[in-house]
């Protein structure tokens, strides 16, 4: 039995596999092709290497050419070889949220403590967080932690970090201190 952390007002008690994270999305399960096969490789290199190889792993590409698929990949395989450690997969308009809610309700501690702990933090659709100061100071002081306690981070977006417009130029720099893979259809 495995309990995992996840969002406070839905927490789960999962057996097998993670929250909001899609068994079947596995690197056994993702089709490669010639315009993917570098995103694939780089994200069996991370999983295989958390914190040590390609951190951050920012994928980028349009809408359906699998980057979801191999973020959830990545969460699988670490999940597989090790279900102790704290994964968290959350999609930026959830980690905007609870950034908000947790400045509403004054407990900005609790919040910090879920993200910064992580051994795994995957973001999904990074883009949406472009103007939102607030929540880019906050996944700027997060990003700063993870990587000095040798945690890995994957984020997905529909462009490269320097083309999401009114994000703050030291966190696009972060998110282009990895390595950045397009994913072409």
């Amino acid at each position: 039995l495995f309990v995992t952390d996840t969002k406070p007002q839905s927490q789960s008690l999962t057996v097998g596999h993670l929250p909001r994270v899609r068994p079947d999305f596995t690197f056994q399960t993702f089709a490669v092709s010639a315009s993917n096969q570098l995103a694939f490789v780089s994200s069996q290199t991370v999983a295989k290497n958390i914190g040590k190889s390609y951190n951050p792993l920012f994928l980028y590409g349009p809408v359906g050419v699998g980057k979801t698929h191999l973020m959830h990949a990545v969460a699988n395989d670490v999940y597989q070889k090790d279900p102790s450690k704290k994964i968290l997969y959350i999609t930026s308009e959830e980690f905007t949220n609870e950034v908000i809610e947790a400045i509403r309700n004054n407990d900005t501690a609790k919040m910090k403590r879920r993200f910064r702990s992580a051994y795994l933090l995957l973001i999904d659709d990074i883009q949406f967080i472009e103007g939102k100061e607030r929540v880019q100071e906050e996944l700027f002081h997060t990003f700063n932690i993870l990587i000095d306690n040798g945690s890995q981070i994957c984020l997905s977006s529909d462009r490269p970090p320097h083309e999401i417009k009114k994000l703050e130029k030291r966190l696009s720099s972060r998110f282009a201190g990895g390595l950045t893979v397009d994913i072409s259809p």
